[in-house]
C-alpha cells in the first residue's frame, strides 16, 4: 500500500467497527399543506477515518492548497477569493468538475461548466472514495467522481442552498480539524454576515461523514454558519452522466469492478413522505432543488444598513486565485 492510500478493507480488525452510523434524524414542516420529515435521508457516520488519517488528509489539503496558491494546479481547480468581510473568504478546491454556484461573469448559469477542465481527484481523495464505499457509507451505485474542498478560516460560512442537480443523490460530506453545526430546513434566515437561524441544526464532529439523500437533500436547505475555527471539509458527489464535462474520462481507479460492492442505487427525484390529518401515510415525488442561492436582505445586527445575500455569497468557482501565477492548462 503506498504513502497516498487508505485502507479500503472491511471487516473486522479493520476499522469497520469502529463506525458509528445514526439515521433516525427528524423535524417535520409543512410543505405542500401536509407535514413532512424534512430531515429524511440524512445519515452521519462516525468513526470512518482514524486520527492519524484524518491529520494525513489535512496534511494533503493544505498541500493541495500551496500548489493552488503557486499556479500548480489548473485555473479554475483553485479558487480563493478576497476576504473583505466576515463570512467571506473561504478557499475552495474543485476536482472532476468545474462548478457553479451562481450565474459568473462569463454568463455561464448554477450547476457543471461542461466545456471547463479541473485537476482529477488525487490518490489520498480517490482512497477515501473506496473507504466509503467498502464501508457501506456511500453506495457502489453512486460512487463519486467529483469533490470540493472546503478551507474554511474562522468566520467562514456557506450560505442557505440546495445542491445542484447536476448531481445525483446521495451524496455527502466529511469534516475535518474542527467540530461545526450544520443547519437544515425549508426557511432558513440570515441574520447578518455569516449568521443564519434554521429549526434543525446537526453538530458535524471532527471526522464524520454526513451523507445527504432524500428529502435532507432535496427539499430542506442547508447551511454552514460562520465557523468558530479552522475548519476543511470535503464533500463529493457524483456528477449526472447527462452533464459530465465534454473531455471528462471516468478514473479507472474509480470503476465499479474495483470497489466493493455496497448498498442500493442512488434516488433522483425525492420521495416525500407525508402525514395526513387522519394519521395515514402518503409518498409523493418531490420537486428537484434548484441550486441558486436566494437573494434575501436583512438587518445587519448592530446597524441599520442592509446585509444582502446574493450570488456574491457563492462566488463562480474557479476564478483565479488571489496568490500565485495562471495555472497549467
Amino acid at each position: 500500500m503506498s504513502s497516498s492510500d487508505l485502507d479500503p478493507a472491511a471487516g473486522a480488525g479493520n476499522g469497520m467497527e469502529r463506525v458509528v452510523r445514526k439515521k433516525d434524524f427528524r423535524h417535520m414542516e409543512l410543505v405542500d399543506g401536509r407535514m413532512v420529515n424534512v430531515l429524511q435521508g440524512l445519515e452521519l457516520h462516525t468513526g470512518v477515518f482514524s486520527p492519524a488519517e484524518q491529520q494525513r488528509i489535512v496534511d494533503c489539503v493544505h498541500d493541495l492548497q500551496d500548489k493552488g496558491r503557486r499556479g500548480l494546479l489548473r485555473e479554475r481547480s483553485y479558487s480563493e477569493p478576497r476576504k473583505w468581510m466576515r463570512g467571506k473568504g473561504r478557499a475552495t478546491i474543485q476536482f472532476g468538475c468545474c462548478y457553479n454556484y451562481a450565474t459568473d461573469r462569463r454568463g455561464n448559469p448554477p450547476g457543471i461548466i461542461r466545456d471547463e477542465e479541473v485537476d482529477p481527484l488525487p490518490p489520498l481523495l480517490k482512497s477515501m472514495v473506496r473507504r466509503l464505499v467498502a464501508w457501506r457509507v456511500l453506495p457502489a451505485a453512486c460512487v463519486p467522481d467529483s469533490c470540493i474542498v472546503n478551507i474554511y478560516d474562522v468566520g467562514d460560512c456557506i450560505p442557505p442552498h440546495i445542491d445542484h442537480r447536476d448531481f445525483l443523490r446521495p451524496f455527502c460530506t466529511v469534516s475535518f480539524l474542527a467540530e461545526c453545526s450544520i443547519l437544515f430546513g425549508r426557511g432558513l434566515k440570515v441574520l447578518g454576515p455569516g449568521e443564519f437561524a434554521g429549526a434543525a441544526s446537526i453538530s458535524l464532529p471532527v471526522g464524520s461523514v454526513l451523507v445527504l439523500n432524500g428529502n435532507g437533500a432535496d427539499v430542506a436547505k442547508h447551511c454552514v454558519p460562520a465557523v468558530p475555527a479552522k475548519r476543511i471539509s470535503i464533500t463529493f458527489r457524483k456528477m449526472d452522466r447527462a452533464k459530465l464535462p465534454f473531455n471528462f474520462r471516468p478514473d479507472p481507479d474509480l470503476l465499479l469492478h474495483n470497489l466493493a460492492p455496497a448498498a442500493p442505487a442512488p434516488v433522483r427525484p425525492a420521495v416525500i413522505a407525508t402525514t395526513n390529518s387522519n394519521g395515514s401515510q402518503q409518498q409523493r415525488q418531490g420537486h428537484a432543488g434548484a441550486a441558486a442561492v436566494e437573494t434575501e436582505q436583512m438587518s445587519a445586527a448592530g446597524g441599520g444598513a442592509s446585509f444582502v445575500l446574493s450570488s456574491d455569497d457563492f462566488p463562480a468557482l474557479g476564478a483565479k486565485a488571489t496568490r500565485g501565477s495562471r495555472g497549467r492548462r
